[in-house]
């Protein structure tokens, strides 16, 4: 599947649950890499240093996708899976998830862990500004100054953002360019003889 967006959260969130005196508080994070997952577990660890688990899921990399999720030592499956679960149907990437169980004292059993992991996530996806992102890549395209006039109409009607300049001897425009718009834009572009696309 080719995909050119998606969603993914802009801010930090927090959700809450309680079930028979457990406390289950849901922290949701924006991540593009591993590095910051396992910063932010740390972080949420040492915060919530006297919690019973800090289970998590995450998504990360919308066109490559990897996902993780763990019980933290809760039975198998009741934790991490039904975290992932709420980030699957809300079809979200680059989120991690975290929730902290304070313990209280009554076991809730398989399904009632099931209910209360996927219920505190739920609340802080529901508290959580979900934004729809496009997938980019930058271009730099390379040309003589008679050629500006040129070059700024595909930039134009192309409606491409520019993310860097340099007009010395040599132009030299930074895109950020939109991975649906790529094949247009690099096509009109290299048909203005003169122009170097990197």
């Amino acid at each position: 599947m080719d995909i050119s967006e998606y969603k993914t959260v802009v801010s930090e969130s927090e959700g809450y649950y309680k079930d028979k005196g457990s406390k289950f508080i849901a922290l949701v994070y924006h991540v593009e890499t591993e590095d910051e997952v396992k910063e932010i577990r740390e972080l949420v660890r040492k915060k919530y240093y006297d919690a019973r688990h800090h289970c998590y899921a995450y998504r990360i990399n919308p066109e490559n996708e990897f996902s993780r999720s763990s019980d933290d030592g809760e039975p198998s499956g009741t934790a991490g899976k039904p975290m992932l679960n709420q980030l699957l149907s809300y079809d979200i990437t680059n989120t991690l998830v975290i929730v902290v169980r304070y313990f209280g004292g009554t076991k809730l059993g398989v399904s009632g862990l099931i209910l209360a992991y996927k219920s505190a996530t739920k609340d802080a996806l529901e508290e959580s500004k979900i934004v729809k992102k496009f997938i980019t890549s930058s271009l730099t395209v390379s040309f003589e100054y008679p050629l500006m006039n040129a070059v700024m109409k595909v930039i134009k009607d192309e409606n491409l953002k520019i993310i860097g300049q340099n007009y010395d001897t040599n132009c030299n425009i930074i895109l950020e360019i939109k991975k649906n718009q790529k094949k247009i834009a690099v096509n009109k572009l290299d048909n203005i003889r003169g122009v170097s696309i990197t």
